[in-house]
């Protein structure tokens, strides 16, 4: 699927200055989250023990913060992140750091809000 299909049959759950974040809920386990960090921007950073998750970056440039330690990424790069490590992205680049980021889902997050009804 193109990341333009994506965003029509994703939700777009975060849309501020320093990012947009689309979650698709079609999946009964695994929710598949896009986020697209403007320039000079991070992530709030999070850990949650509930869930293992995976970062494959597409496009920009930036660094993934896991436990302490710097990661540079680039698009193409893939990052697995183990549960209840802290983890955050900043982008370092003068465009957009796209990526996904595949997670079990787990209370709080994931579920379709139309769902939890």
């Amino acid at each position: 699927m193109e990341i333009r299909e994506y965003k029509k049959q994703a939700e777009l759950i975060r849309n501020n200055e320093t990012y947009k974040v689309y979650d698709l809920y079609t999946l009964k386990n695994l929710n598949l989250s896009l986020t697209e960090l403007n320039p000079g921007k991070e992530t709030n950073g999070h850990a949650h023990k509930e869930a293992d998750e995976v970062y494959v970056f597409i496009e920009g440039k930036g660094i993934l913060e896991l436990e302490g330690k710097k990661i540079p990424v680039k698009g193409g790069d893939v990052v697995p992140v183990p549960g209840g490590k802290f983890h955050k992205v900043f982008n370092e680049g003068k465009s957009i750091l796209s990526f996904w980021s595949i997670f079990e889902k787990y209370e709080g997050r994931g579920v379709s809000p139309e769902s939890e009804t």
